[in-house]
């Protein structure tokens, strides 16, 4: 280090000209940049070939070039050369300047002369003059014009600082340094009276500009070891030369170390335009572009800094914790580092250049303080939405829940906020709180409105509940006093579900016009499900109507289905039954929220049922369907006038085969009541059936197997369903019997076999009972035609163990079976269905049999 520090550098070459390359890299090589203010500069002057380079060669350790005296005296340092002493504390920096009256230069030397003189005083603590020592007392030696020259253009600094002029005799004589210093001194205080000066230094002392201080030196090249020694001791006179008493002069105007080569060619371009140099506006200038460099420097380390990136980095992705702090820290280490490099530096231009780096620190890192803040903000909501939800779940009324959760939420982020701000800063967030307290407000209205619109159709849902089925159902039974039970079922329901609806919205705090306009809405709503309900049912009025028929028709007061026996009176028992169809059309005819009577069912009755002559002499239908249309509103109207009357026609259309039936039924039961063989018949079957009559009497075993065999046919011919099967034609249909019959009567034989062993277990349990018990009467039998032949004989079997008779099958279109079928199912009748003439046999039971 000490090697790299020793290498001298050109800092002006011969020219004239700055080297500003070579000398940046000796400031980096030697160290001295870093130093701030503890540092020193001497410069040494004096004639050409008087031994300048190897005087600071040996007191310094450096390593200037020499002259070579075997090649005779001429110019070794051309311009102004740098170098770094070595061993001395503080850092000292070496200036080795060109000598002076060289021939090399000719006329041009006092040009260059008092330009690095003048350059030497300004950036010099100590200035080393080199000059020989039989050159005091003479009047024309060659150390009155370099004095003359070092006097004349101190002149030439504004508020000069206190320079140190160290005199250096060299080849000193016998004559002792007490009798040659006060000479010197006495012919340096003559050439500082001769020379010119400013008005208001005309008076001025020597003493007030310089420290003068006089060494000798013997010669080196007749007493080299005795000139080492004294050269050894001078050395240790640089040592802590800047501090209080050293050798160096006043440091008033001093430039930190980091500066000084910019401050450096700054005086020497201002020397070289031949100006007056103003070394207090000179400090100010170099303390605006070091402070501006230092300042640079530090925002490039703080956008470059790890710890800045990370919290960058960190706090895009979420909340960082702690962000302030962190943040805070960073910007101060380096403001603090700025602050401890331009320390030096003109207090004013560093205070202002501190601002601006500060400035434009808080600038660049403001975007990650806004993204913490969004995060803050974010968070703020979520928790809001998330309190919001736990509290409004705990059952606390919604706008207490509102007040308290947005309450904690804008806490939790002014926390936050005061968490993330920065002591160095003054930011505002205000306006982010003030988009929180907008977001809460937003997600407050919109979870409202979902609370309230949950609420209604929970109402809602309870009142379709309690309503539709209900009123389905009173539909379904049509009667005079249906729209009276609607419109107290309606009220009993929403005077059930309104008033808690209403509790309900007392949470939410809301103004009484807007709470009553919305419980106004939702008994509108229950109005409307019944209307609709009323349509629906309207819609389907001819199946209801032909249901209705059906019912009354078919079924006695008792709702046992009817057996036309042919003492019936089809007639009256039809117009029953349409009388209650068209009550069930009257009904669905208009909604009725009144409770005012109309005349729709009397008008109905009158046009459509009676069609009497004489009414439709003296009141046409058209007036009674005028006076219908007067009786109810339009927007009351299910089903117009116009509308009844189609559908009455159609109705009747309908049920006229059913009447039909029931007509040919009692016809064909009053014929088959009504055949039996003529007497002659019966006396000549008697005759010549005896023997036969006695084999059977005499053999009982034969009627049983008779009867048996009976049976098994007649249970055959049901399970193969011969009618259907011989539809297709003879042939087809003897192929399809032969192919069921052995598994027909295989499935016959294991039902009558496991039915047998039922009936069995059932004999054996009423065996063991202790008391009998009595015998209930037997129900009467009355199956439809689609009735299994289990049913039958479990109903039956258990009261009587002989086996029943057959009987003769009913006929396919008898309206009994039609009655019977339609009451087991009388909602699966579709509108346009109409009964077929025949009825076909179902293969899945067992037996169909209609018995009376």
């Amino acid at each position: 280090m000490e090697e790299e520090a020793a290498e001298a550098v050109q800092l002006i070459d011969g020219e004239g000209e700055f080297a500003g390359d070579s000398a940046e890299r000796f400031m980096a090589t030697a160290g001295v940049a870093g130093c701030g203010l503890s540092y020193a500069v001497i410069s040494i002057m004096g004639p050409q070939s008087s031994g300048k380079s190897t005087l600071l060669n040996q007191l310094f350790g450096t390593n200037f070039r020499e002259m070579d005296a075997f090649r005779g005296r001429s110019q070794t340092t051309k311009g102004i050369w740098i170098a770094r002493c070595v061993g001395v504390e503080p850092c000292t920096v070496v200036l080795d300047l060109e000598g002076t009256d060289g021939r090399e230069r000719g006329e041009d030397d006092t040009a260059f002369e008092k330009q690095s003189s003048l350059f030497a005083l300004a950036i010099s603590d100590i200035v080393l003059i080199n000059m020989w020592c039989h050159d005091i007392g003479r009047e024309q030696a060659a150390n009155k014009p370099l004095l003359k020259t070092v006097f004349q253009v101190m002149m030439r600094l504004f508020s000069p600082r206190k320079t140190t002029l160290l005199f250096v005799i060299r080849d000193k004589t016998r004559t002792p340094l007490e009798h040659l210093e006060p000479v010197l001194r006495e012919d340096i205080q003559k050439i500082w009276n001769s020379v010119a000066k400013p008005e208001a230094h005309k008076d001025t002392p020597i003493s007030e500009f310089f420290n003068v201080e006089v060494t000798a030196l013997p010669s080196f090249e007749e007493k080299e070891e005795q000139f080492r020694e004294q050269v050894q001791q001078l050395r240790k006179r640089f040592a802590n030369s800047i501090a209080p008493g050293g050798l160096a002069g006043d440091r008033r105007g001093v430039v930190p170390a980091s500066g000084f080569l910019f401050s450096s060619q700054q005086i020497w371009k201002v020397i070289r335009e031949n100006k007056d140099l103003d070394l207090p506006a000179h400090k100010v200038m170099v303390a605006t572009v070091r402070c501006d460099e230092i300042a640079h420097e530090k925002f490039s380390c703080l956008t470059s800094d790890a710890e800045w990136m990370d919290l960058e980095s960190a706090v895009q992705s979420g909340p960082a914790p702690g962000f302030g702090k962190k943040l805070g820290y960073i910007v101060d280490v380096h403001m603090k580092e700025y602050d401890k490099e331009a320390i030096y530096f003109d207090e004013a231009v560093r205070t202002a250049k501190r601002q601006l780096l500060k400035s434009r620190v808080l600038n660049h890192v403001q975007p990650a303080f806004q993204k913490m803040l969004a995060h803050l903000r974010t968070k703020a909501l979520e928790k809001y939405k998330t309190d919001l939800n736990l509290t409004l779940g705990s059952g606390k009324g919604f706008a207490a829940s509102v007040r308290d959760t947005t309450e904690s939420s804008l806490n939790e982020f002014d926390q936050g906020c005061a968490d993330a701000v920065i002591k160095q800063a003054d930011w505002d967030y205000s306006k982010i709180l003030e988009k929180v307290r907008r977001d809460i407000e937003d997600h407050t209205l919109s979870v409202r409105e979902g609370k309230l619109s949950e609420l209604t159709n929970h109402a809602k849902d309870k009142l379709r509940k309690a309503l539709a089925e209900p009123v389905e159902s009173l539909f379904d039974a049509a009667g005079h006093s249906t729209w009276a039970s609607i419109r107290n079922l309606f009220k009993r329901e929403t005077e059930a579900i309104l008033p808690e609806f209403r509790k309900t919205l007392s949470g939410f705090e809301m103004e009484s016009a807007s709470s009553e306009g919305t419980v106004s809405n939702l008994r509108d709503y229950a109005r409307s499900i019944v209307e609709n309900k009323a349509k629906e049912e309207a819609g389907k009025v001819l199946i209801h109507m032909k249901e209705r028929f059906t019912t009354v028709f078919s079924h006695d007061k008792d709702s046992i289905p009817r057996v036309w026996t042919g003492k019936e009176d089809v007639r009256a028992i039809a117009k029953d039954a349409r009388s209650a169809a068209l009550k069930h059309l009257s009904v669905m005819a208009a909604i009725r929220w009144d409770e005012k009577r109309d005349r729709i069912e009397s008008i109905l009755t009158s046009t459509l049922l009676d069609g009497s002559k004489i009414m439709e002499v003296h009141k046409p239908r058209n007036h009674h369907f005028i006076e219908l249309l007067e009786q109810v509103p339009p927007k009351y109207t299910l089903i117009t006038p116009s509308q009844c009357k189609s559908v009455w026609k159609q109705f009747k259309s309908e049920t006229e085969f059913t009447i039909t039936q029931a007509v040919s039924t009692q016809q064909a039961h009053k014929r088959g009541n009504g055949r039996l063989p003529p007497p002659w018949a019966m006396v000549a079957i008697a005759v010549l059936g005896f023997n036969e009559i006695m084999v059977l009497l005499r053999n009982p075993i034969y009627m049983f197997l008779l009867f048996v065999g009976y049976l098994m046919v007649k249970a055959l011919a049901v399970q193969l369903d011969i009618n259907r099967e011989f539809q297709n034609g003879v042939v087809p249909g003897i192929i399809s019997i032969s192919a069921k019959l052995v598994p027909t009567l295989q499935n016959l034989l294991n039902k009558v076999a496991t039915e047998q062993q039922q009936h069995g277990n059932h004999h054996h349990q009423e065996a063991a009972a202790e008391a009998p018990q009595p015998q209930p009467q037997l129900p009467p039998l009355l199956l439809s035609p689609r009735s299994p032949m289990s049913e039958l004989r479990r109903q039956h079997m258990p009261f009587s163990r002989v086996p029943l008779s057959p009987v003769r099958k009913a006929a396919p279109s008898s309206p009994s079976s039609t009655s019977s079928s339609t009451v087991s199912s009388p909602r699966n009748i579709s509108e346009d269905q109409k009964p077929s003439p025949t009825v076909e046999p179902d293969n899945e039971s067992n037996s169909a049999y209609s018995i009376v």
